[in-house]
């Protein structure tokens, strides 16, 4: 009978997806455990030697101007030259925009790519799943979808799983919209690898006076000795029905037991906790939602996460889209607060002795049109843009490729987003021909027309 009792237990525990004992309620309990599941059967990356252990990617999502940025054309027509002047860099030859001032003395730390392009159409779903997968999916929007290629951070999180009982994968500091309203971008989920591998989302302002994060929050009333009490009587439930097999029992598998470590891990908690940076620390990221997210970042990979994704807008629209008012919107928002959080987060690494094992890419779905329009906006431009790539295996204080006289077209060595894609997953110990499979066991290759960019790597 009390066998019996006990596997009824176990159903309802299952079926509820939530863990119910003695008046003990976790919030997010479903979601958190399928991130520990990469550690069963991983691989170690196809043997390749990683130069990197993490990622961030900062990605300026709605299309940040190259020609306002770090491929200026003083030399151009007003038309296209736009309102701002370069300033010399920190890398001799290679002036950035006048409202870059701090990034300005890191780039003798990155890597440019001055000759991004990609065939996709202009739309931002397309661009933005081409750019954060190296695929292209062939279409204008419909959100993100099951069938979809995988993040590199989902890849990561089942190749290269961390070592130590961290997140593995986070995205933050929202899910970012096609639109307004609209569903879910693609290129950040784990698509056909299914969802044990999606990100940890962090969709709390990490600027603001009581930022936590929900998923990591004990209930008010539940001390960690009363979280490992309930944990040790689920064991002891789960030991005493092993036996049986039953499928019901997933809910009090080892991935529980591991969720229950992270929620009463000290160091977990301290790595969401930014009152522990000092308040000049803070400032220097920027007090805003996208600089206490830089810094929350670096705090992340400190702890151990391998891949943290940032997407720099609620929607597509709602940021670097600046298809009007272009120039005051850079000048006055946008390049001010990711000047301070970029500049901080390169010089901040390395300060710690990270950057060498840390890479750092800004990332976009594509660049501005080379005319201004008649709204002082720029429109979307797939033809050619620019990214950054700094720390973790990346040469330093170099340029790679060129564009034309008016940022138009690659003038010299194209590069698309599955070129960049590949070379990431190089740089992190992982073939971009490594194959993964789907739910139905079918073979895909992580990035198949992906070449490896070896001149940027040191």
């Amino acid at each position: 009978m009390l066998t019996a009792n006990l596997r009824k237990m176990a159903s309802e525990i299952s079926r509820r997806k939530i863990m119910q004992l003695g008046g003990l309620g976790l919030p997010g309990m479903l979601a958190t455990p399928r991130l520990f599941a990469n550690s069963v059967s991983a691989t170690e990356g196809d043997g390749l030697i990683a130069k990197a252990d993490h990622c961030i990617v900062l990605f300026l999502n709605g299309g940040p101007s190259h020609l306002d940025m770090w491929d200026m054309k003083p030399e151009a027509p007003r038309e296209i030259r736009g309102e701002f002047d370069p300033i010399a860099s920190s890398l001799a030859g290679v002036p950035v925009s006048e409202h870059l001032p701090r990034l300005s003395q890191q780039m003798h730390r990155a890597t440019l790519i001055r000759s991004m392009h990609h065939s996709v159409n202009n739309s931002h779903a397309a661009a933005v799943y081409a750019a954060l997968t190296g695929h292209d999916r062939g279409e204008q929007g419909g959100g993100a979808k099951p069938s979809d290629n995988p993040s590199p951070g989902s890849v990561l999180a089942r190749l290269r799983p961390a070592a130590n009982r961290t997140l593995p994968y986070i995205s933050l500091p929202y899910k970012t919209k096609e639109g307004a309203g609209g569903p879910l971008q693609p290129g950040f989920l784990a698509g056909f690898m299914g969802p044990t591998f999606d990100p940890f989302w962090v969709l709390n302002n990490p600027d603001a006076a009581d930022f936590h994060v929900d998923n990591l929050s004990l209930p008010e009333p539940v001390t960690p000795q009363r979280m490992n009490d309930r944990s040790k009587l689920l064991t002891d439930l789960g030991r005493g029905l092993r036996s049986g097999r039953e499928p019901s029992l997933s809910a009090i598998d080892d991935f529980q037991s591991r969720a229950f470590e992270l929620l009463t891990s000290d160091a977990a908690q301290k790595a969401f906790d930014l009152d522990q940076e000092t308040p000049e620390m803070r400032a220097l990221y920027g007090r805003n939602i996208y600089g206490q997210s830089t810094l929350l970042a670096r705090r992340l990979v400190e702890a151990g996460t391998r891949f943290v994704t940032l997407s720099w807008a609620p929607d597509a629209n709602a940021t670097w889209d600046t298809h009007g008012d272009n120039f005051n919107k850079l000048k006055k928002v946008l390049l001010p607060e990711f000047d301070a959080a970029c500049s901080s987060l390169l010089q901040d690494l390395d300060d710690r002795g990270l950057l060498e094992r840390t890479l750092v890419c800004v990332l976009g779905d594509f660049g501005r049109t080379p005319k201004i329009n008649a709204n002082a906006g720029r429109d979307h431009w797939n033809s050619c843009y620019t990214v950054m790539l700094a720390g973790g295996g990346v040469r330093q204080g170099f340029v790679y490729g060129a564009s034309d006289r008016t940022g138009s077209v690659p003038a010299e060595s194209p590069v698309s987003p599955g070129d960049v894609m590949a070379t990431i997953y190089r740089l992190l110990g992982i073939q971009s021909t490594t194959q993964i499979l789907d739910a139905l066991g079918r073979p895909h290759e992580v990035v198949p027309q992906g070449r490896v960019v070896t001149e940027i790597m040191s």
